[in-house]
């Protein structure tokens, strides 16, 4: 996987620049990723939350939680205790508020932390979850061996994130869209000249689907498989320690 950061003129780490990035993002984050997205985004974590129910796990961590979406929508699972953890102050502001709104503070706690190196007890959580963060990870293998070293025996991994469409027409209806329109909209209305660009270049530098799935192995995961969502504009993976 080639190291692809947001900002090319900044010889600071892809770590820095993520946080950064979501950072100078994070008050236009929700309405673009759900415009941007058509609100597609919202079905494919009810999808992450069907299948997190069947475990009717007690304790969940999300990584990368970002402004809190994927961590509000597990509520929905019973859980007792849901953290989300990220790099972004900016982010993790938005989804407090959301948090307090939802009235949901007993039971989710957004902290700021390094997916890469998670500062919580080895097997103690249920479930671990990622929604669109792992391909901003510095390093895949680091970040994808803390999420297995967290999970409890038995426990289950579920990552939501974009992958690349393969069936023609949309693959190349996917292509363009990504490449041409949304870089413009999302520059235009986050006032960041990068962020967007950055994303259709994080997600083509992804080992998605087989690829992520070895990945996976390779960290210790087992009974992991891939399922796009779609037409593959994006894949839930789930696997278990």
């Amino acid at each position: 996987m080639s190291t692809v950061k947001p900002y090319k003129n900044d010889a600071s780490a892809k770590k820095e620049q993520v946080a950064k990035m979501f950072d100078n993002i994070s008050a236009r984050y929700d309405f673009l990723n759900h415009l941007l997205s058509f609100g597609i985004d919202k079905g494919w974590r009810k999808k992450v939350v069907r299948f997190a129910s069947a475990s009717h796990p007690q304790r969940i961590l999300d990584i990368a939680t970002g402004t809190g979406d994927l961590a509000l929508a597990l509520s929905a699972t019973g859980a007792k205790e849901i953290i989300g953890l990220d790099i972004s102050k900016g982010m993790l502001a938005v989804g407090r508020e959301k948090v307090l709104k939802a009235k949901l503070a007993q039971r989710i706690d957004l902290q700021y932390g390094d997916s890469e190196n998670i500062p919580f007890d080895s097997n103690s959580f249920d479930l671990v979850t990622a929604s669109f963060g792992v391909r901003n990870f510095e390093n895949l293998e680091k970040g994808l061996s803390e999420m297995y070293r967290v999970l409890k025996p038995g426990g289950k991994l579920i990552v939501l994130e974009f992958s690349q469409p393969e069936k023609t027409p949309f693959k190349q209806a996917y292509g363009f869209y990504s490449k041409h329109i949304l870089p413009g909209i999302g520059k235009l209305i986050s006032k960041d000249q990068s962020a967007y660009s950055y994303l259709p270049e994080s997600v083509d530098a992804f080992p998605y689907g087989s690829a992520f799935l070895s990945r996976l192995s390779d960290c210790g995961f087992k009974n992991s498989q891939s399922k796009p969502l779609t037409f593959g504009v994006a894949s839930m993976y789930t696997a278990e320690k």
